[in-house]
């Protein structure tokens, strides 16, 4: 029988442990920022009926989805994102649950999209929502976890520009261009990649006159400090109620931010930020590195009041984000912030003595009783074998000991990266073998 070529499909990933443990380290930062702010996890199935999804999120992402009729011929679909199954998901369960809900969710999505650098049609996605509440103080809520998530994996040089679909509506009734709404959000939503020019063109294919292009452009392009925009966009929007309540929701959030201690610096309004999908209703985010801003928003998402009336008569409105874990995880490769490891342990114990073993162990017992992980090699072999083994999977620290250290109850602790080492005790003196063992590590660098 002929050999089938190992291979992935395109846009899809194997990921190797040195890829693997950064990808678990960051959707476990994630998790502990979101538990932070009392929220709660979920999850939802990969396949929903195709009526769940369909419409919900924008022709774009209808044309992307994966989906097929299954063996009892009903028509279903992979999920593009989660915050369509969690309209569904609230929708079925809010009775049980009480609002305000508050639910994270990290679980692949599917799209299938043209693959690029960063963007895979197979792709993890960390949200967070909060469910059955219209108040201001879950979007400023929204913009603090994205600030502490970016500083949480440790990236320092970021902005979150924050906008307000009602803004964005005050402006189109202005301009008496309601029927063309999703086709200027959409030109407006690649205003950074495309430019201004490109903007124009395409506003003016979709109906727009002269007069109407100019004042599109000339809103988008507000730029300065946040009372600046404010106050340009209070005399931009006079008579428009919709617009008005934007520029309040806007202005609380940010005085909400400053007196959480955030600095100016990561956050600003941009008039521009549309966000492509149609289920938004109120403020938007997206999230750009400092130093690298053509990768993209790495954290997206905003308010969205009406998706789950598809699925029940209750209003259940909702506002959250997404982060881009791919994405980030590419950003954060570029940057050089990932360190190289192929181990998920902190600390390498190399077997010199087959008839030691019960010794060995004891050590790393005693390792893993302080909350380190440390790993046993499983054969004995040549001490340069073992590190080599140790220094391919980027062990730190490794823990030496043969027949004549074990008998004194010893072990020397050696830094695999500075080569520094000490000897100490650690049967009779176990804190001070642990003390000895934690100056050793460098831990400082590792997300975790």
């Amino acid at each position: 029988m002929a050999l089938i070529e190992p291979r992935t499909l395109k846009g899809f990933r194997d990921f190797l442990p040195a890829a693997m443990i950064p990808r678990e380290r960051l959707m476990e930062v994630a998790r502990q920022v979101y538990r932070r702010y009392g929220f709660v996890p979920i999850d939802t199935p990969t396949l929903e009926l195709l009526e769940v999804l369909t419409g919900k999120g924008s022709e774009e992402t209808d044309r992307q989805m994966y989906h097929f009729v299954d063996n009892g011929g009903r028509a279903v679909g992979m999920r593009f994102d989660l915050t369509v199954p969690l309209a569904r998901f609230a929708a079925q369960h809010i009775q049980e649950l009480g609002t305000p809900f508050k639910r994270y969710h990290i679980a692949p999505v599917w799209r299938g999209e043209t693959p690029q650098a960063g963007r895979f049609r197979e792709f993890v996605q960390c949200d967070f929502d909060t469910i059955g509440t219209t108040g201001v103080v879950s979007d400023i809520e929204t913009a603090l976890v994205i600030h502490e998530l970016m500083h949480e994996v440790g990236v320092h040089r970021f902005q979150i520009r924050i906008n307000n679909r009602q803004v964005l509506t005050g402006m189109l009734e202005q301009l008496d261009l309601q029927g063309s709404s999703t086709a200027v959000l959409r030109a407006l939503d690649k205003f950074d990649k495309v430019g201004a020019e490109q903007v124009a063109k395409e506003l003016a294919t979709a109906g727009l006159n002269t007069e109407q292009v100019n004042q599109v452009l000339a809103l988008s392009a507000i730029r300065g400090g946040t009372d600046e925009v404010l106050s340009q966009l209070d005399k931009l929007l006079v008579g428009s109620e919709q617009g008005q309540q934007g520029i309040d929701r806007l202005r609380a959030i940010c005085g909400a931010m400053k007196a959480a201690g955030v600095k100016d610096d990561f956050y600003r309004i941009d008039v521009s930020i549309a966000r492509g999908l149609d289920y938004y209703t109120g403020v938007v985010f997206e999230t750009t590195l400092g130093d690298l801003p053509s990768i993209g928003s790495v954290c997206s998402g905003g308010r969205y009041d009406n998706l789950a009336g598809l699925y029940t008569k209750q209003h259940l409105p909702g506002i959250g984000a997404s982060l881009g874990l791919d994405r980030l995880l590419a950003a954060l490769e570029q940057l050089g912030l990932i360190p190289k490891t192929a181990s998920a342990a902190d600390v390498f114990i190399p077997l010199f003595d087959a008839d030691r073993i019960n010794d060995y162990f004891a050590l790393a017992s005693i390792v893993r009783g302080a909350g380190l992980s440390a790993e046993v090699y499983p054969e004995a072999k040549k001490l340069g074998q073992q590190l080599k083994y140790a220094d391919q999977r980027g062990f730190k620290v490794a823990l030496i000991a043969g027949s004549q250290e074990l008998d004194a109850g010893e072990v020397q602790i050696k830094n695999l990266v500075s080569k520094v080492s000490s000897q100490v005790e650690w049967k009779t003196q176990p804190e001070e073998f642990l003390n000895s063992l934690r100056s050793m590590m460098s831990l400082e660098d590792r997300i975790s």
